[in-house]
């Protein structure tokens, strides 16, 4: 095939090659235009729908408030006093007239007062319910009213978020009532509002904390009507936002301390000794009531457990030295109270739970001693005190008949909250596993599709390819048939001419030619011209410059070789047929005595190279010692 030839047939192929290549990547446009459709079009009945903002905008001092609050609300509260009495007060618009009335219903619950807004936050609850009435629909976005601080993204202007607390403020407001039912529906319209918002993400900052403190108050409601189990799944989900975003220091400790009280209502006094002793160890310090509920609670365990009272009612007694006030004293001589009943030394029972009947404000705990008082004046046979505490007991039954109908009516609320947080989970893994298998078809069809683009451009083209493949099997006959013609010219010369074989005898070089050729100074130049440089072979060549070989001592290296042994290269040509023109030269270097290292200097090669080079000769020769083979092939 002539040269001009074969530049024809590269020019062919090249073009036929860049026609392939532009109906494909006109193919994947197609193919990307009508995906972008069909994606499109599958999402479109999916979007949700923005609802018209009403105008609403924070009046910068309550936004200034409402994000001081979540860190100091005892400062809050006296802003919001000052605020209060300034006359620019009196002239807040509708949104502005409501998120005050929130803020004061917040702070008020936030520094230990008790509700006195009541009308004006109902109204406030049922205002924020009209703003997000069309939100409840499409959960997930969030919509601006200027004005909550903007270095709290948490707090980011969602007045989703300012309903929830609006519903938990109100749920506040309905305990301190003694509403029980209608205090957990307002906190469980708090939960459904925020959790409706985290479906698909794990809240975080202010959103966690609310939802903190929101299971705690739940937790707590659901621990006065003695319903533990309902308690304790609150107070978990409260402990797993806590640890997310703290309510404070405190605030892990304390929760798992509420736990462990459910469990020894319970009397599973493991587990409620296990959740005390994890409070204990998140504690910062000693120096609080915590750690005092802590110790106490951990001693009447260490009673329940191993029914030994000296240890406990020694550490009860030490708690005793520590507590800031009445009351909690009151808990703590309750505590040491009823460890002594239990080991009937009623004289010392008495002197403790007489005192707690008497003076302490939580009824349920005056009922738990008149109980045990009851009891003992009843084994002491001492009537008249026996009475008393009856008569005290038998005025709260009607208390506790009250007691039963609220918890029946807790439960129902509750089991329908989670029945129906669960049928929202539910539709939400559903709608994941429907975007998953739309996502899975559309990436099936558009593959489909591609397919069959590329059938229907290979069709298109068959007729264009196949003429071409035509016309380079007809050349090729032509190159097939000028080679046949040429072959037999070739052949008829060769057959008429006599040919004259001449037996040509290769001699090797005499052992005094070798002992001549490494007397050469160009050989001795090379071997001792390293002299004790050491050699690391993981330098650059480069660092070992002014050791490399020149081109003119390379050429008296092969002058000098050739003179002292004429035969060289047909000599190893005859031995070794697979050697190459290149291998000669380090056949040289090698029979001179220089070494690996040496000869990537000299040629200012990497020495990986020079070894894989070094390593194919000494394959070709069947040799680990090439110096010693090559001075037998070529010399006697």
């Amino acid at each position: 095939m002539s040269k001009e030839e074969r530049k024809s047939m590269v020019r062919n192929v090249c073009m036929l090659t860049g026609l392939v290549v532009l109906r494909f990547c006109k193919c994947l446009s197609f193919i990307g235009f009508w995906a972008g459709v069909l994606l499109i079009t599958g999402c479109s009945g999916e979007k949700a729908q923005r609802p018209k903002e009403r105008g609403c905008g924070a009046h910068a001092a309550l936004a200034e408030i409402d994000s001081l609050m979540w860190r100091q609300p005892d400062s809050a509260f006296i802003l919001l006093q000052q605020f209060a009495v300034n006359p620019k007060a009196d002239s807040l618009d509708e949104f502005n007239g409501h998120y005050i009335q929130l803020l004061i219903s917040e702070l008020l619950y936030k520094n230990y007062y008790a509700q006195t807004n009541r009308p004006e936050l109902r109204q406030a609850v049922e205002f924020f319910d009209s703003l997000t009435l069309t939100i409840n629909d499409h959960p997930h976005a969030s919509w601006r009213h200027c004005g909550l601080d903007p270095q709290s993204p948490e707090l980011n202007d969602n007045l989703i978020f300012l309903d929830a607390r609006a519903h938990y403020i109100n749920g506040v407001g309905y305990y301190e009532q003694d509403s029980a039912t209608e205090a957990c529906k307002e906190y469980l319209n708090a939960l459904d509002a925020v959790e409706r918002i985290f479906l698909r993400t794990e809240p975080s900052g202010y959103y966690a904390q609310f939802l903190a403190l929101t299971y705690n108050r739940l937790g707590e409601l659901f621990s006065k009507q003695f319903m533990m189990e309902s308690a304790i799944d609150c107070f978990k989900q409260a402990y797993s936002y806590c640890k997310i975003a703290t309510t404070s220091p405190y605030g892990e400790s304390n929760t798992l301390y509420r736990i462990g009280n459910q469990y020894v209502e319970l009397q599973e006094y493991d587990s409620a000794y296990y959740y005390f002793e994890m409070a204990l160890d998140l504690l910062p310090d000693s120096l609080n009531v915590i750690y005092r509920d802590l110790i106490s609670s951990r001693a009447l365990m260490d009673y329940q457990l191993n029914n030994q009272a000296d240890s406990p009612l020694k550490e009860l007694k030490k708690v005793m030295g520590s507590v800031v006030d009445e009351d909690e004293a009151l808990t703590r001589r309750f505590t040491i109270g009823n460890i002594y009943y239990e080991e009937a030394e009623f004289d010392s029972a008495l002197l403790y739970l007489e005192l707690v009947f008497e003076h302490k404000s939580d009824i349920l705990m005056r009922i738990q001693a008149a109980e045990l008082l009851h009891a003992i004046y009843d084994s002491m046979d001492n009537r008249s005190k026996e009475e008393y505490y009856m008569r005290f007991l038998a005025q709260n039954k009607a208390m506790e008949s009250d007691n039963k109908a609220e918890v029946s009516r807790l439960n129902d609320v509750y089991k329908n909250y989670m029945f129906s947080r669960q049928k929202q989970y539910m539709e939400q893994k559903a709608n994941e596993r429907k975007e998953k298998v739309f996502r899975v078809l559309l990436v099936i069809g558009g593959f489909s599709l591609f397919l069959a683009m590329m059938h229907l451009l290979r069709h298109r083209n068959r007729k264009e390819v196949r003429s071409r493949e035509i016309s380079h099997n007809a050349m090729m006959k032509r190159l097939q048939n000028t080679n046949i013609r040429l072959r037999e010219e070739n052949e008829r010369l060769i057959g008429s001419q006599s040919m004259v074989k001449t037996e040509i005898t290769l001699q090797k070089a005499s052992a005094s030619d070798y002992e001549a050729l490494m007397k050469e100074s160009i050989c001795y130049d090379l071997l001792h011209r390293f002299g004790k440089t050491e050699i690391i072979t993981t330098n650059k060549p480069a660092y070992y410059a002014n050791l490399a070989i020149t081109s003119r001592e390379r050429q008296r290296l092969a002058a000098v070789v050739s003179k002292h042994c004429p035969d060289f290269c047909p000599l190893l040509l005859e031995k070794y047929p697979n050697l190459k023109q290149a291998d000669f030269e380090f056949c040289r270097f090698l029979l001179i005595g220089l070494t690996e290292p040496q000869v990537a200097v000299l040629l200012q090669k990497d020495y990986s190279t020079i070894w894989k080079r070094s390593r194919k000769i000494k394959e070709t020769l069947r040799t680990v010692e090439p110096k010693h083979c090559l001075r037998h092939v070529l010399f006697d």
